[in-house]
């Protein structure tokens, strides 16, 4: 049976460099690979096919012969793999090239050998003041969690002694045999996939190298953070597993809610009531900050409503320099009631200024001339 081009296999230009053939053998064997086409016949020749024709033209010298001869000069002859090239040594192929997808299960490449798990994360979810949000400060936290046992110091093992590295797979937590074309590696029954045996448990972890406990730690709060803010601190999760490293810790940031202050970013917004004299005739008021009390300057003729800034009286933020703004809204109050005097007062006033409408009212008025006529 005549075999094709091997060019026309890949579907690759004859001037196609190492990369350009790399990308294609990957798409055809990921496509034809018999892992993912279980009893597929057809799909397991053209994965052997392209595995061929990719092992021929990666190598320079045989291509040169191959491009120069053909088939012959690389040894390939119908359904064989060139220059005596056997199953195993296609498999190396195959991991050499997708072993980063595949996580070293074709044949383990690359995977980390010893013994151990690594802990669990944990989640602290902290609530803060909006003062602490200005300020900073450094949060003291109780965790119960898996700490490392203190007997062992970890490995698992009787005090005096020490794991044993598996004989089975020889500390590579992992057993490997063949299968077809490849090279199959799994964890290995004897150590769980640890690397290591522990023939004399601790008596305070039973080898696990880890106990239930409590430990206080301290974790700066910066100034500036939102809600919601995730803050990690590394190794302070749960204790690994038979001397594995330690998880980390969240620290998730809740910020309460201000009877006063809303926060937007690094500005804050403010409310303030004053009475309409005060807004007619222009007066200092007392506005209170995040910083103590300061007095604002409300000019004549202030309308409710009108926003008025306090420049740096706002919050910072994380790691920047400098603080937003308070943003403070005037709200004009009416009087509910009033004494006999107080209404005598008004009355004159109203005498003195006539019938004639204000600017702002005329204004709405006659936009609803306008609407309505």
């Amino acid at each position: 049976m005549s075999k094709r081009d091997y060019y026309e296999v890949l579907g690759v230009d004859r001037r196609a460099d190492d990369g350009e053939l790399k990308k294609a053998y990957r798409q055809l064997a990921m496509e034809h690979h018999p892992d993912r086409n279980p009893d597929d016949a057809v799909a397991e020749e053209k994965f052997k096919e392209a595995s061929e024709a990719y092992a021929v033209l990666s190598d320079p010298e045989k291509r040169s012969q191959y491009d120069q001869y053909g088939h012959q000069a690389v040894g390939g002859g119908p359904g064989g793999f060139p220059g005596g090239q056997g199953f195993g040594d296609v498999g190396d192929m195959f991991n050499d090239l997708f072993g980063d997808l595949f996580g070293g299960a074709m044949g383990g490449r690359g995977r980390r050998a010893g013994r151990g798990q690594r802990g669990a994360d944990l989640r602290y979810d902290y609530p803060i003041d909006l003062q602490d949000v200005l300020d900073g400060h450094d949060a003291t936290l109780e965790l119960a969690k898996t700490v490392a046992c203190e007997t062992c110091s970890g490995s698992g093992a009787k005090p005096g002694t020490q794991p044993e590295r598996c004989g089975r797979c020889q500390g590579t937590g992992q057993a490997i045999f063949q299968q077809g074309l490849f090279r199959i590696s799994r964890p290995c029954d004897d150590c769980r996939g640890e690397g290591s045996i522990v023939r004399d448990p601790c008596s305070g972890c039973r080898g696990s190298g880890r106990t239930e406990g409590t430990k206080t730690i301290k974790v700066p709060i910066p100034p500036g953070v939102e809600n919601g803010m995730r803050l990690r601190v590394g190794g302070q999760g749960e204790a690994g597993i038979s001397g594995g490293p330690a998880g980390d810790l969240y620290v998730v940031i809740h910020v309460r809610d201000h009877e006063l202050f809303e926060r937007e970013g690094p500005n804050v917004h403010l409310e303030v009531p004053i009475p309409f004299v005060q807004a007619a005739l222009g007066a200092e008021v007392e506005v209170p900050t995040l910083d103590g009390k300061v007095m604002l300057r409300v000019p004549e003729g202030t309308q409710s409503g009108k926003m008025m800034r306090l420049r740096g009286k706002g919050l910072p933020a994380v790691g920047a320099s400098g603080r937003g703004d308070q943003i403070v809204r005037i709200f004009v109050e009416v009087p509910t009631s009033l004494t006999e005097r107080q209404r005598e007062l008004l009355g004159e006033f109203a005498d003195e200024s006539g019938t004639e409408i204000s600017p702002m009212a005329r204004g709405f008025i006659d936009k609803l001339r306008d609407l309505f006529d």
